[in-house]
């Protein structure tokens, strides 16, 4: 019997994107969840068939305590039991802040420079892989860097028990693993073309903060010019990805 994907979505222009259409090829069941809208999530104790794949949105983690956001700490609380279950589990932008969260890490606004100043990190951009491949099967096939998508504006603390893969030149955490049954990722490979352009006229404020006036145009010249690159490389990554969570789903 295939496992099941459990989408965690928290917005509707930010969906599971291309790891969806790769769970699909492999005739794995997607369901979605929406915590924000009163979705319950399953007790990890009887989701012993299940990959649960994170997603990302605007909020961050350390929103959970605000008003109105129980939801998010309930999350929380949830993807905590999940990892110590050691479930397998996919974590892409606000959901690998989330696992690393729930696995002991932290997250802080991302700052660089002396003196420190905020930085948000936008658009089409590399990450260097840092972990020898010998030691992570995520990156066989992978060159030394990759072609990602950047949305965010927080930096990710890893847990003691969190292994980097990938860095990027302004924040060190993109990508990491926690034993075989977890994988985060801070950046973005699993977005296509229209997805993108939802997400520009979605967050058209936050681009332009972080880009200037001509940044949402930029960004979709961007993706026409590069976005077949970082969709190759992001098939190869959520393949390998999919290959590892599934055979954990299969061992627990």
């Amino acid at each position: 019997m295939s496992p099941t994907l459990l989408v965690v979505q928290h917005v509707d222009h930010e969906d599971a994107g291309l790891v969806g259409e790769l769970a699909r090829q492999r005739d794995l069941t997607l369901e979605i969840l929406r915590p924000e809208r009163g979705d319950p999530l399953p007790d990890p104790m009887a989701s012993k068939n299940s990959i649960a794949l994170v997603l990302g949105g605007p909020m961050s983690v350390n929103d959970r305590n605000q008003p109105g956001m129980d939801w998010l700490r309930q999350e929380l609380d949830w993807l905590t039991a999940w990892h110590q279950q050691r479930r397998p589990v996919l974590g892409i932008c606000l959901g690998a802040q989330l696992l690393a969260v729930a696995a002991g890490g932290s997250v802080q606004p991302l700052q660089v420079g002396a003196p420190p100043q905020q930085l948000k990190e936008l658009g089409l951009g590399a990450i260097h892989w840092v972990a020898d491949p010998s030691d992570a099967a995520l990156l066989n096939g992978q060159s030394s860097s990759s072609l990602v998508l950047h949305w965010h504006g927080d930096r990710i603390q890893l847990p003691a028990d969190a292994i980097l893969l990938g860095s990027s030149l302004h924040c060190a955490e993109q990508v990491f693993r926690i034993g075989a049954h977890a994988i985060g990722l801070q950046c973005h490979l699993e977005v296509d073309g229209d997805a993108l352009e939802r997400w520009i006229a979605n967050d058209h404020d936050y681009v332009v903060s972080a880009l200037g006036p001509e940044g949402p145009v930029r960004l979709s010249q961007d993706w026409r010019r590069l976005g077949a690159t970082l969709q190759i490389q992001g098939r190869d990554f959520f393949n390998a990805a999919l290959d590892q969570l599934i055979e954990t789903s299969k061992a627990r």
